[in-house]
């Protein structure tokens, strides 16, 4: 808890059940490809862990920041999590806990054309997480490290991929769909 939040103002959810699940499915209108019903897709968010009997996933999704500013400048990345939901007054609120990543230049790469993220850390040097809810859910994001001039450990795993480098390029080659947003 946050020692400088006052809990009186916190709501009472000690009556509430809470949900968790281990994916959640993203749905979206790609205007530019009407292969799909109307050119609506969908794609599912893991956050799982233990995936396939084996490690952890976390997954990467874009968040949308203002969406009047076109491609990465309106929107945010982030690790998922958790996902989960509560009840308070009646009223479901489905939600992610969240790392979010920074952008670490006003612009994409000019090698790569893509943009550049790296993690965000509190004081402590701990994952800076946050809870925001699931409609702030874009799409998901597809992270690639920024893997420097040395060789790689050979006993890393490619699940620890998010928590071994310090900066992502954001893949905005990994489809179409993600090319048309994240230019």
């Amino acid at each position: 808890m946050d020692p400088n939040i006052d809990d009186s103002v916190l709501p009472d959810l000690s009556n509430s059940s809470v949900s968790v699940f281990l994916s959640a499915v993203a749905t979206f209108y790609a205007p530019s490809d009407l292969s799909g019903l109307s050119g609506m897709h969908s794609e599912r968010i893991r956050s799982t862990p233990r995936w396939q009997k084996g490690s952890a996933r976390y997954d990467t999704v874009f968040l949308e920041n203002d969406p009047d500013i076109p491609g990465m400048g309106g929107l945010h990345v982030a690790r998922v999590f958790l996902f989960f939901s509560f009840i308070y007054d009646n009223i479901k609120y489905p939600c992610v806990l969240i790392q979010w990543f920074t952008t670490i230049s006003d612009g994409p790469n000019k090698d790569t054309g893509m943009w550049i993220v790296q993690p965000d850390f509190n004081a402590d040097g701990q994952r800076g997480l946050e809870v925001v809810h699931i409609d702030c859910i874009l799409h998901g994001a597809h992270l690639i490290p920024v893997y420097g001039p040395d060789p790689l450990p050979t006993e890393i795993d490619y699940s620890d991929t998010l928590d071994n480098f310090r900066a992502y390029y954001v893949n905005k080659y990994i489809d179409h769909h993600t090319f048309e947003i994240a230019f």
